[in-house]
């Protein structure tokens, strides 16, 4: 997995079905001024509906999604699959992806190794120096 550039990104979202991990992963995003703009989806469902209402809209694309594993009814392996077909579809491959979970499961990691998309994985909480390892 590689890592993403040193710069304030224009869109970053978060993806996560717990609100408090949303709420500090936010004010961390923006303590760190790592991005213009901060999308926050509680769930996978909502974070693929956001995606595919703005493919027409390159800058409405985030350019990094830090997304959760462990959601209901989408989970974040279930999302990168979509993910991927919609990149593919749609020739765009804009949005990278830093899986953010309290998982630290191998196979959790490695699954998500397998994306393209995938460029980091972080355990949870958020921090500014896993942000800065982003770097």
């Amino acid at each position: 997995m590689s890592t993403v550039r040193s710069k304030t990104f224009d869109l970053v979202m978060l993806v996560d079905d717990n609100d408090t991990y949303n709420f500090i992963n936010r004010r961390i995003l923006e303590k760190k001024k790592f991005a213009k703009n901060i999308e926050v989806q509680s769930s996978g469902i909502g974070a693929l509906s956001y995606l595919e209402e703005h493919l027409e809209s390159p800058n409405k694309l985030p350019d990094i999604i830090f997304l959760d594993i462990k959601m209901p009814l989408l989970n974040g392996h279930e999302f990168l699959f979509k993910l991927e077909q919609i990149s593919r579809a749609t020739n765009n491959n804009k949005c990278k992806v830093v899986m953010l979970s309290s998982s630290g499961n191998d196979d959790d990691i490695n699954q998500a190794k397998k994306y393209p998309s995938v460029i980091n994985f972080i355990q949870k909480p958020l921090t500014l120096e896993a942000l800065d390892s982003l770097n």
